[in-house]
């Protein structure tokens, strides 16, 4: 009795202690030829924010691509490692089986259906639930509660909305398939810094309240440090460097790098036109 009681607590310690969301060595290439992801490795901890950084074509959005599956759209290939999802292996499923699972991507550049109101938006993103008009309603109020702007522009079509509202309303429909981890891409692309923060305020809030994980590939390295737990930095379709936010945001190569201050202070691009140092990762 007693073997088989420490038996059922080790499984659920084991089941604790197991990442959430788990990338293992994975390599992923485009049409056969182009190597673009080499071994990444990264885990998602359930209920944190993880940031994925890096500079434009580092590989942020092939990553959030082979987590979801949507990779085999743009013609690329999986060919080593694997991504596990609540301790299973989900590489070879298909998207909507994912969003099934509770695993859903707000894509880069947003992608309302511009012709279609809002709401309706909003609606599109619970097709997968066959849900109620009751537990749609719920939902709905939900979304509305956390993005009070998509509640005053209900009725507008997407198309005729900022690039803000459209970002609020991408990441709402997605909330209303209630995923248990959200993979967001590139939030703070093309939105005016005021809305950046309100945006990125409110995924803390889902985070917190709702017990919602994220794993955000942003390449504005400051704010998304600012507001996540863990990051990973991308380089060239490598992991270079990990750690948490707060460390990362202190290390001496991120503020050179990534945010544009050294020990000397903040440089400018004049100072850095000859400027050629090997980054220490990379020697």
């Amino acid at each position: 009795m007693n073997h088989a009681a420490n038996t059922a607590n080790a499984a659920v310690t084991a089941a604790a202690a197991a990442p959430y969301l788990s990338v293992n060595n994975v390599e992923v290439i485009y049409d056969h030829v182009i190597l673009v992801l080499k071994g990444v490795s990264l885990q998602v901890p359930q209920g944190k924010i993880v940031a994925l950084l890096g500079a434009n074509g580092a590989g942020k959005s092939t990553t959030l691509k082979t987590i979801s599956t949507l990779l085999r759209g743009e013609r690329g290939d999986v060919t080593k490692g694997e991504v596990q999802f609540k301790g299973e292996r989900i590489d070879q499923l298909t998207p909507n089986e994912l969003v099934k699972r509770g695993l859903s991507q707000v894509m880069e550049g947003r992608h309302c259906f511009g012709h279609l109101s809002i709401e309706e938006n909003l609606l599109t993103g619970a097709y997968t639930r066959n849900a109620s008009r009751a537990e749609l309603k719920e939902s709905l109020e939900k979304v509305y509660h956390y993005f009070p702007r998509l509640r005053e522009r209900r009725t507008s079509q997407a198309g005729y909305t900022s690039g803000g509202e459209q970002q609020m309303c991408a990441i709402g429909r997605a909330l209303m398939a209630k995923p248990s981890m959200i993979l967001l891409d590139e939030p703070s692309m093309g939105i005016a810094p005021q809305i950046v923060e309100e945006i990125f305020g409110i995924v803390k809030d889902l985070n917190s309240k709702e017990n919602v994980s994220f794993l955000l590939a942003e390449q504005n390295t400051s704010i998304a440090l600012r507001y996540a737990d863990f990051g990973y930095i991308l380089e060239n379709g490598r992991v270079v460097m990990e750690g948490a936010a707060a460390e990362l945001s202190a290390n001496e190569d991120v503020k050179e790098f990534y945010l544009g201050v050294s020990g000397a202070g903040r440089k400018s691009f004049r100072d850095m036109k000859f400027y050629r140092r090997r980054k220490r990762w990379l020697a």
